[in-house]
């Protein structure tokens, strides 16, 4: 009985980590594929720039990321040599903290994919 639990529990794990991977994903697709503006450290990037830079830092902590909000948090919300924080400009709008902006993004992708 032990085993049978012990292997749900391993398949649990797994389909949760897979979950988050594929929010992950999504989200390196919204920021790659955004016409909005990415600011970093007051220089403005296009979404192309701005996924390859988060990237670069998501491999990086990949070993500290058991979520999407663990990706943002360390990946694409602040500058770990600056301490600024990210933000980013649609259009006319007031620019806004990219954390703010990523978190809505990956509440409607689990509102649309539940």
């Amino acid at each position: 009985m032990l085993k049978y639990l012990i292997i749900l529990l391993m398949s649990l794990a797994l389909h949760a980590q897979s979950d988050y991977k594929q929010e992950i994903n999504h989200l390196l697709s919204f920021v790659k594929n955004t016409p909005c503006v990415y600011i970093r450290n007051g220089d403005a990037h296009s979404g192309e720039e701005a996924v390859k830079h988060i990237q670069r830092k998501y491999d990086y902590y990949k070993d500290d990321i058991a979520s999407a909000e663990d990706f943002i948090r360390l990946s694409a919300t602040k500058s770990t040599m600056s301490g600024s924080k990210y933000y980013v400009q649609c259009g006319n709008k007031p620019k806004i903290e990219s954390s703010r902006w990523l978190l809505a993004e990956l509440q409607h992708y689990r509102n649309t994919h539940d």
